[in-house]
């Protein structure tokens, strides 16, 4: 009895006018397509249903366990702090400190490129690796400042300087944009959408971080030899034509800068050929190596203090000079519309480099170390550290690459070694402070250059990239030229914009392939596997890992061979007015023409009118079939087939839309008038998705069309594929059955049954089905279809297809 529920709403349809029941499907009673009495009376049948929109929202509602353990994932904290242990802690103080050693140095480098003062930097390291480890999935990740990031920073603070005037700080602005920035990327973490990060390629990504590392090595240039009288911020291009005009204007800085980054280069050359020629001292090398940032800048302190200290006024050295002791800059943030409104346009920009940079340095990692992130919660982290870390004056910060790879090769154990940097960097905030004032500015460009320098991709991984995929390789090099000759703005712009671009002509010029059939023995060396041969005068059966399975078997290749395989091979349509068609990206709005298009030429080209006499006068053809000239007939030797059946292989299809099936309905009606006073067969296999299967037989696909009434020809007959079940639900049962099988394949073929049963009404299908060797005893075995028996022309797999087109075409015309 139905529910009030279903009476409301078939009485809603009725007033509305909407026919439930408009699929004729078979031209008969609705109960009488492949039901019956059997597929409702018998357990070992089934008959697939509908998924419904109630069944959808049910599936994404979150549970209230679901929605319990979306609040314990925010803090990944909890899982492991429990179990912290003594060995654990050890790795992390060993990790904390040398990236703590790091830090300090790179942060108030890159507080430079921000246009802030050295302090900034040593703010947003401190509230990046304090904050991130209550929230990170990665035991690897150091959240502060990098050089890309603070480069962006730099150029929204100065293009919003000059749209707010002197009146509001730089620091202010960077404060402001760290919030707004961290705001959005925490919605993004928090809705769990971290997925969006996988729309930026991997091409993009390596043209954003080599462009960027040029303009900001070049930018770095002019201070790192003390050259002044022009922009550093201006075009790639047009700081390194300034500084060939320039650069008799070197002075003292130039000296320290080139023997500060000579000596970083020295140092980290000499210790990597050391790891190599006394490996069991790699460890004490690497630690010394990564240590070389921390001994440059002390080491030219001490030169700067020797050279500066009679000259504290008026510095022979460009130096630092002040930075304040602790936290002199906490305070609330002031954030103004005015503000805001001067940087929305830098703000995408800025919100992709937090994504890029933290996301794939973070995976990449996971990857290297054997654990998996969760880029949503990482959104969250690096969302939180942003929104929260301006409270203390810290500006944009993301995952640090170089820093990242030090934590990782340190031996970091977990998250917790954050703090341990953490405290190191308060140290230097509070005690070391005095110290700064003598740093030189040409020592600190010679740090940055040398860290961006591993940010440029070598010449080696481009190749890479033209070997795998040439297409992408044009991307790259675009976004490095847009980024040097514009901005670092644009070139994100650009290398995103044209990979889609290449996504959406790949998606939208997706070809697919006509299938062949063919034959194979699968072979080890020169021999077949399960061929019984004479060796010595006896005969043996050869043993292989694949003996449950034959060796001979059909596979379905591309006709065209475009797929690589041997083009020697010959194949051919697997039948007469039979094709077999394989989508190649999905089917739908984008590209449906495209493949039906294809579709249909072939098949005009390769089959000949059912009826050429379907027009009884030249006035009722269409003008592009005007068919043969006036006085002649047609052509006799036509010997083209028929068209009889159409296979789709929907093995890449996982989703269809309503133009796809509505192209594909439009093709149907025009392939059923070319095939007159026959119908063509609509086969379907590899479906994968049950709201796919509801689109096409709500467009009618899934069951034959009814011959005419009155018709001689022979009725359809329904091919299902049945799966045995198995007498036990033990596995050695099952490899006991096997075994008898392989023992003795004259009895028992295999295990994939496929029987065929004529169907000309429910009595008949049920008494053929119930005497059929599938649905039988077999041996103590159940056997049961694979798919629903209401959807017979869904098809497990290509072979099930054909079979069941083969059955039917003899009750098409040849």
């Amino acid at each position: 009895m139905a529910s009030t529920s279903t009476k409301i709403g078939h009485g809603l349809a009725k007033i509305l006018g909407i026919d439930l029941h408009y699929r004729n499907e078979t031209g008969s009673e609705r109960i009488t397509r492949g039901e019956s009495v059997f597929s409702i009376d018998s357990a070992d049948t089934y008959v697939e249903h509908e998924p419904t929109t109630v069944e959808w929202i049910r599936q994404v509602t979150p549970s209230g366990h679901q929605v319990v353990q979306y609040f314990v994932r925010l803090f990944p904290f909890l899982h492991w702090i429990t179990r912290y242990n003594v060995q654990w802690l050890i790795g992390d103080l060993v990790a904390g400190i040398t990236v703590g050693a790091v830090v300090v140095p790179q942060s108030m480098a890159y507080a430079k490129l921000a246009l802030l003062s050295p302090e900034f930097g040593l703010y947003s390291s401190f509230m990046g690796v304090l904050i991130y480890w209550f929230f990170a999935t990665s035991k690897d990740i150091t959240i502060g400042p990098v050089a890309v990031l603070s480069t962006v920073t730099g150029t929204v603070v100065s293009k919003a300087a000059e749209k707010l005037g002197p009146d509001v700080p730089p620091d202010i602005i960077a404060s402001s944009l760290a919030i707004i920035a961290g705001s959005i990327v925490l919605f993004l973490g928090l809705a769990r959408l971290g997925w969006i990060v996988e729309l930026i390629t991997l091409s993009a990504i390596s043209a954003f971080m080599t462009g960027s590392a040029i303009n900001i090595a070049v930018g770095q240039v002019p201070a790192l030899m003390g050259i002044t009288g022009f922009s550093n911020r201006e075009s790639t291009y047009k700081v390194v034509i300034n500084i060939l005009k320039h650069l008799g204007r070197s002075d003292l800085n130039a000296a320290i800068g080139l023997t500060a980054l000579t000596l970083l280069y020295i140092i980290r050359f000499t210790c990597n050929y050391l790891a190599r020629r006394f490996p069991n001292r790699a460890k004490t090398f690497f630690f010394l190596s990564t240590l070389r940032t921390a001994f440059v800048i002390l080491l030219y302190i001490l030169i700067s203090y020797l050279v500066n200290r009679n000259h504290r006024k008026k510095p022979l050295i460009s130096v630092v000079k002040d930075v304040p002791r602790g936290f002199k800059h906490a305070r609330v943030p002031h954030i103004t519309t005015d503000i805001i409104s001067a940087f929305a346009s830098e703000l995408p920009s800025t919100v992709i480099v937090l994504l890029i940079e933290h996301i794939s340095i973070s995976k990449s990692f996971g990857r290297v170390n054997n654990y998996t992130i969760d880029p949503s919660q990482e959104l969250v982290a690096i969302g939180v550290t942003n929104v929260l870390g301006p409270f203390l004056g810290a500006y944009p910060a993301t995952g640090s690459f170089s820093r990242t790879a030090i934590k990782s090769k340190a031996g970091v154990r977990t998250p917790f070694a954050g703090v341990i940097t953490a405290l190191v960097v308060l140290l230097a905030i509070y005690a070391l402070t005095a110290m700064f004032w003598y740093i030189p500015n040409a020592a600190l460009s010679a740090v940055i250059i040398h860290a961006v320098g591993d940010l440029i991709t070598p010449p080696n991984t481009v190749y890479q990239f033209w070997r795998i995929s040439p297409l992408e390789v044009p991307i790259f090099f675009a976004g490095v030229i847009v980024t040097v000759f514009d901005g670092i703005e644009h070139g994100i712009y650009v290398t995103i914009s044209c990979s889609f671009a290449l996504f959406f002509f790949r998606a939208f010029k997706a070809r697919g392939r006509f299938l062949g059939k063919t034959k194979i023995h699968s072979v080890v060396g020169d021999h077949l596997l399960h061929d019984d041969t004479k060796e010595g005068g006896q005969v043996t059966t050869r043993k292989t890992p694949t003996e449950a399975t034959d060796s001979l078997r059909d596979i379905f290749l591309p006709i065209d061979h475009h797929d690589g395989s041997n083009p020697t091979i010959q194949l051919e349509d697997p039948y007469p007015g039979i094709f077999i068609y394989r989508f190649s990206e999905g089917f739908n709005y984008p590209n449906a023409n495209h493949y039906l298009d294809e579709l249909v030429a072939t098949i005009f080209k390769k089959t000949r009118r059912t009826n050429p006499a379907t027009y009884g006068k030249p006035g009722d053809r269409p003008w592009n079939d005007p068919g043969p000239r006036r006085g002649k007939e047609v052509d006799p030797t036509d010997h083209r087939p028929t068209l009889k059946a159409i296979i789709l292989d929907f093995s890449s299809v996982n989703n269809v839309d309503l133009t796809s099936v509505q192209n594909l309905i439009d093709v149907r009606n025009q392939l059923d008038r070319y095939a007159a006073p026959d119908t063509v067969d609509w086969h379907f296999c590899n479906i994968n998705n049950r709201w796919s299967k509801r689109a096409l037989a709500a467009a009618g696909f899934g069951y034959y069309t009814p011959e005419p009434e009155g018709s001689a020809i022979q009725r359809w007959k329904p091919i299902f594929s049945v799966a045995e079940l198995g007498g036990a639900d033990s596995a050695a049962a099952v490899a006991e059955r096997d075994a008898r099988k392989r023992a003795n394949k004259a009895k028992h073929s295999g295990n994939d049954i496929e029987e065929a049963a004529s169907s000309s009404d429910a009595d008949s299908l049920d008494r053929k089905l119930s005497v059929a060797e599938a649905y039988g005893p077999s041996h103590g075995s159940k056997i049961a279809v694979v798919q629903g028996l209401n959807r017979p022309l869904f098809h497990i797999d290509i072979t099930a297809a054909l079979n069941s087109a083969l059955a039917n075409a003899q009750r098409k015309a040849h």
